[in-house]
């Protein structure tokens, strides 16, 4: 063999070798890109679960906020049901005559004191006298026709009603006229 031969021989051997190792590298890099697929897809698989996580627990806290909103609005709204008979029986008290100052102007400041710890907690006393009849905020116990009075107008009040915010707790009961 001469040398020229052998050069040829080795150059088609190294092409060989070569062309072997280009299909393993491009088999490799093609294993490589199913990996890199597959490990893609799992990030976006996993990734849309933590966004469908994210969501419920954002859903979670404002159930919970709302639901905290609620029971302290029903365990203040029962807490003040529980007291109005007294505020009822201070209203009583102070419009009961009596010849003692010292006595009724310990009364007035209990009273007062009292409104303002209930408006504190936002309770609001429904306005109730010479206003239109609203069944939502008024319990009408009597009528009367009279015509100094407009239709379905608030002549005299019983009993005082009273709200927290948009729920009432206890109904004003109303002398209805027309």
């Amino acid at each position: 063999m001469n040398k020229e031969e052998n050069n040829v021989q080795n150059t088609e051997v190294n092409e060989e070798v070569i062309e072997n190792k280009k299909d393993k590298a491009t088999a490799a890099i093609e294993e490589l890109r199913a990996q890199l697929k597959t490990e893609r897809e799992k990030s976006d698989e996993y990734y849309e679960h933590l966004k469908r996580n994210m969501a419920e627990f954002d859903n979670f806290k404002k159930r919970i906020s709302k639901e905290k909103d609620m029971m302290y609005n029903t365990i203040s709204a029962n807490i003040v049901s529980e007291l109005l008979p007294i505020l009822d029986n201070f209203d009583k008290a102070l419009n009961a005559t009596t010849t003692d100052e010292s006595y009724k102007n310990g009364m007035v400041m209990i009273y007062n004191q009292l409104i303002e710890t209930l408006n504190k907690l936002g309770v609001e006393e429904i306005v109730a006298l010479n206003t239109t009849f609203d069944p939502n905020f008024h319990e009408a116990v009597m009528h009367v026709e009279d015509e100094n009075y407009g239709e379905k107008e608030v002549t005299e009040v019983f009993r005082k009603g009273y709200k927290i915010g948009d729920r009432i707790i206890r109904h004003a009961m109303v002398k209805v006229a027309n």
